[in-house]
């Protein structure tokens, strides 16, 4: 691609980027202070990514989403996990119409644009697996018929990472199906004050409802995927992944022993697509090693297994691709 071209692109990111800039300072009305979370729902809203939270309760994951839904104007949903919950609690099931002596569809909430998994670690296998096969295949089943989801479709569960008690927990295979596993962290003591003042006031803060609309979501992912990524930035990125694998081949040898399992391929495209949905947001046509930085710990927590030796010796699985990302060579 030409410089001539690189700066038509740019002229058009900036121009439907804008967007960007008037939802999260919409969401930043009622959520203070976590910036990061508000920019990831954003990055999967516009490559067709989930996201998978882990929070203690209380840092306003739930209120964050619910919030986006608000200001796009989309049609949003929780579903509380819970042991007792099945499949058609979740994906919808036919009913029996005495009147017309028929079956009918009763869709269930998975049928949103923007659906909340609550404490998805609490409901059993064969429900986590529906709600992944929604995700993966965009459609739901229901008695023979075929129906397909609503776009934009965004799944963002929870976890909580201090109760394991009476939980089932998500398998590697169904974690990998997220785009972006989030470490949400409490807030700075500043914006715990700004919380405290905000959420204790006589009036509530509210978003204006609908400032983005879906057709400008929908126009914003088109923009995304033409946002320019260079050969060498595909290299580093599949450098990165590669290390992952097999780090003796990147000079890491200490790290063989430490990686069970190393990310898939999916890792590569979600970086990709990603990275492209990052510089879209900074208002950029084209992808910097910046952006793989920014986003990769997210993309790749979740996908590198450490050994038993590693969890013996506390290595977590961020250590190590904080240890990748400071090796492997900047293009």
């Amino acid at each position: 691609m030409d410089s001539k071209d690189i700066k038509a692109l740019s002229d058009m990111v900036a121009a439907e980027s804008a967007l960007c800039e008037t939802a999260l300072s919409e969401i930043g009305r009622v959520i203070v202070g976590q910036k990061y979370m508000c920019e990831r729902i954003l990055i999967a809203l516009f490559t067709g990514g989930h996201i998978l939270v882990e929070g203690v309760p209380g840092l306003a994951k739930t209120l964050a989403i619910k919030t986006a839904a608000e200001v796009i104007a989309a049609k949003f949903s929780r579903i509380q996990f819970t042991p007792d919950l099945l499949p058609a609690d979740l994906v919808g099931t036919l009913v029996f119409n005495q009147q017309a002596s028929q079956f009918v569809v009763r869709k269930g909430p998975v049928f949103a644009n923007l659906v909340l998994a609550d404490e998805i670690n609490r409901a059993p296998a064969k429900v986590q697996s529906a709600l992944l096969e929604a995700m993966q295949e965009r459609q739901v089943t229901i008695g023979d018929a075929t129906h397909p989801l609503p776009e934009p479709f965004l799944v963002m569960a929870t976890q909580n990472p201090i109760e394991q008690e009476g939980t089932y927990p998500l398998p590697e295979a169904q974690v990998d199906r997220f785009m972006l596993k989030l470490r949400v962290t409490y807030p700075a003591k500043a914006e715990e004050k700004a919380i405290v003042n905000a959420q204790t006031a006589a009036v509530l803060p509210k978003a204006s409802a609908g400032v983005v609309t879906l057709e400008q979501v929908k126009r914003a992912r088109a923009v995304v995927a033409q946002v320019y990524v260079d050969e060498k930035i595909k290299d580093y990125i599949v450098d990165i992944v590669l290390a992952t694998r097999d780090p003796a081949a990147y000079g890491l040898k200490d790290l063989a022993d430490m990686i069970e399992y190393g990310a898939s391929p999916r890792a590569s495209i979600y970086l990709t697509m990603a990275a492209r949905a990052h510089a879209f947001i900074r208002r950029r046509g084209y992808v910097t090693p910046e952006d793989i930085k920014s986003i990769g710990m997210d993309v790749l927590r979740h996908r590198v297994i450490p050994t038993y030796e590693a969890e013996a010796e506390e290595v977590t699985s961020e250590q190590i691709v904080q240890r990748i990302f400071d090796k492997i060579e900047v293009p």
